[in-house]
């Protein structure tokens, strides 16, 4: 095995054998992505879809395939079909895309996941089991950190941020981006005392980063200096 895998495979081993069976995935890039150090780890909250339609799609069967298979400057957001869509093109993906494209970082090169990584079609209908979850996954992220050595971590939304700022200890705002329209969301940069930074943006799901006065780019850029 090459070495471009061990941090990899490393890190596939900490998946919790309880959701092997489930639908879901772990990694939303590839090998390349967490070969070595990287500047930026980016964590959504859970795979979207409806578990039954995607049944076949089990942590387990995903990550095998991302670990054996897919080619190694993979991304889900730039590569991967969503329900029957051009790649890249359906749902939040473009957002991604754009913000990554912002930061002159290649989708392939930048290590993606989620905070839980069952699949649900909203979070909602996880909610009860959320933490709970997360709690089992998050085993997974801390060694991620460590290895990976990311200064900054963009969570998607509030309740991956927030779960990750707390297991950090990330507590001290530096920077924030409000949104210039009526409803004014603030996406948002907390440091922790070891200066891993974490920044809570706007779901993508809902917030249309591609548009100026929603866009969060600048945020995460200015986090990473």
């Amino acid at each position: 095995m090459t070495s471009k895998l061990s941090t990899m495979e490393a890190l596939a081993a900490l998946i919790p054998p309880s959701l092997l069976s489930r639908s879901g995935k772990v990694f939303y890039s590839g090998r390349r992505a967490f070969a070595s150090p990287s500047r930026l780890y980016v964590l959504g909250v859970n795979p979207g879809g409806d578990p039954t339609n995607h049944d076949t799609e089990t942590v387990g069967t995903h990550t095998s395939a991302v670990l054996c298979s897919f080619p190694e400057d993979w991304s889900a957001y730039r590569d991967e079909s969503w329900e029957g869509f051009t790649p890249g093109s359906y749902g939040m993906a473009p957002r991604v895309l754009h913000l990554l494209t912002g930061l002159d970082l290649n989708p392939g090169s930048v290590p993606c996941s989620n905070l839980v990584f069952a699949r649900s079609s909203r979070e909602a209908d996880i909610r009860n089991e959320m933490h709970s979850l997360a709690d089992q996954c998050w085993n997974f992220h801390a060694h991620a950190i460590y290895r990976l050595r990311p200064r900054v971590v963009l969570c998607f939304g509030k309740t991956a941020g927030n779960y990750v700022r707390r297991r950090v200890g990330a507590n001290k705002l530096t920077a924030e981006f409000i949104e210039q329209n009526n409803r004014r969301w603030r996406s948002q940069v907390f440091a922790s005392p070891a200066g891993l930074k974490v920044a809570v943006a706007t779901h993508p799901s809902i917030a249309d980063w591609c548009a100026a006065a929603t866009d969060p780019t600048t945020l995460v850029r200015e986090a990473l200096k």
